[in-house]
């Protein structure tokens, strides 16, 4: 039976400054943490990536002629305060006012996030999201963008916050690429949420036209077993991944379970427990009521069973199936059960973790107004045919199946009280990866990298399908 979305339902895809734009040594762009990183690594170099800095209005211009109603696209930092604070560079502003120009020419409404994992290197070295200076600065920053840019109705403070913290301190798969920090994560993310807070009521009270949230990664997390020592492990996961940015976010206060989950990871790997004010919380708590929407970026879910052992995450960075490992010290260790399918990079596709994980947010938070899914998408691996034409379209059943899946999870949420809003596809067309390069193509648009040249791909077609008629095909 063919499943139906709201006519209102908006539709498109999403990017992030540093994973399409290319150019990070034009125009006066400063440095960002990832610079160093890469060029240590030496796998690959985040140029050109898609080259978006020069070809957005070829983008638009599909996407336009696909179907798409929105876009979420990010404002490089770097590229408006070099240094993170200080002088603007002019250059960096025309171009966002060029793109946003280009957006409404194109009949596609941006959505506008303000950190996607790009912190200005000279905060980063200052310690990032621990430091009260990038904080502060990060607040000036957003302050200035409102005021630039009228522009834009839809912004959102800050890209999944988890994925930064735990990825900084937890796993080392970014930098400072620290492992088993369990005291900096949380740190992290408090700190982030009081940043994030602090510009929600700025925005309210500077009264601009428009609305503001802000993106979660989201991964709902079962139990491996029926045991109560898997469905603990569970909790302590959940805690770490979802619980207590939600309950900041979206409640305004930590539950008391909550912090009890957060104080048991930290005793059992002797580390503090997380510092807050009463100021901050005041803070907290009054942007949770002003809160516009949230941004649910979910890709998989997890399983956890217990664990006792120490903490060892293998992350799978090249599609080497099978290679993923996470197991964390006084939490749990992932365990897939039989019968679930993942992709080359080892994430579970189980779509019901999605209809799980917005069907929490509207039981549980309710003074969340309205839910963007601001991330879906799947990762697989790609090539140009030999004798690809300018006409070619790339056949990609596999991101057909899991899209009509995943689709599928969101109108069911709807039709059981959920009010989201809207949908962008990750990604619109292929980009860098943090962590893979360019091996992992999630585009609708296959983007040939030497060439810059963009070909159709078949969810292409299926998505403007879905697009212009809001009915998800069988």
């Amino acid at each position: 039976m063919q499943k139906q979305l709201p006519k209102d339902f908006v539709m498109g895809g999403a990017t992030a400054a540093y994973q399409v734009e290319g150019a990070t040594k034009e125009d006066g762009k400063g440095r960002v943490l990832w610079d160093d990183f890469l060029e240590k690594q030496g796998r690959f170099s985040p140029d050109p990536a898609a080259d978006f800095y020069h070809r957005y209005d070829e983008d638009l211009t599909l996407a336009e002629q696909y179907g798409h109603q929105v876009i979420r696209v990010s404002i490089a930092w770097s590229r408006i305060f070099p240094d993170g604070a200080g002088a603007v560079e002019p250059r960096g502003v025309a171009y966002y006012h060029r793109l946003f120009a280009a957006c409404a020419k194109h009949h596609i409404v941006p959505f506008v996030t303000l950190h996607h994992f790009d912190t200005p290197e000279r905060l980063h070295q200052a310690g990032d999201w621990l430091s009260q200076e990038m904080l502060d600065d990060f607040v000036n920053y957003a302050k200035f963008c409102f005021e630039e840019f009228p522009e834009v109705k839809h912004w959102i403070t800050i890209n999944e916050l988890t994925s930064m913290a735990v990825q900084q301190y937890t796993s080392g798969t970014f930098p400072p690429a620290e492992k088993g920090r369990f005291d900096k994560t949380f740190q992290a993310e408090h700190n982030q949420m009081v940043a994030h807070a602090r510009i929600v009521n700025l925005f309210k009270s500077m009264k601009l036209d428009g609305e503001i949230g802000i993106v979660h990664a989201l991964q709902t997390v079962y139990p491996y077993s029926d045991t109560a020592e898997d469905q603990h492990a569970a909790d302590l996961q959940d805690v770490l991944d979802n619980r207590l940015y939600l309950d900041g976010t979206l409640a305004g206060e930590y539950a008391p379970t909550t912090l009890a989950l957060v104080k048991e990871i930290l005793n059992a790997n002797d580390q503090p427990m997380f510092h807050s004010t009463p100021e901050d919380m005041q803070i907290i708590k009054k942007a949770a009521q002003q809160l516009d929407f949230v941004g649910v970026n979910n890709y998989f879910s997890k399983w956890l069973r217990v664990y006792h052992g120490k903490s060892e995450t293998i992350h799978n960075g090249t599609g080497a199936k099978g290679s993923s490992v996470s197991r964390l010290h006084g939490i749990g260790e992932e365990k897939k059960p039989e019968g679930i399918e993942t992709t080359d990079w080892d994430w579970p596709i189980y779509p019901r973790g999605m209809y799980d994980i917005l069907m929490r947010i509207h039981n549980d938070y309710p003074l969340v107004p309205a839910i963007y899914v601001t991330e879906n998408g799947i990762g697989l691996k790609e090539s140009l045919p030999a004798d690809a034409t300018a006409d070619t379209v790339i056949p990609d059943p596999k991101r057909i199946d899991y899209l009509k899946k995943y689709l599928g999870a969101i109108a069911d949420a709807i039709k059981s009280g959920a009010n989201v809003k809207g949908y962008f596809v990750w990604s619109l067309q292929d980009q860098f990866s943090w962590t893979n390069g360019y091996s992992k193509r999630y585009g609708l648009f296959f983007v040939d990298f030497p060439t810059q040249k963009r070909y159709v791909k078949q969810s292409a077609e299926w998505f403007k399908q879905v697009c212009e008629t809001h009915v998800i095909p069988d």
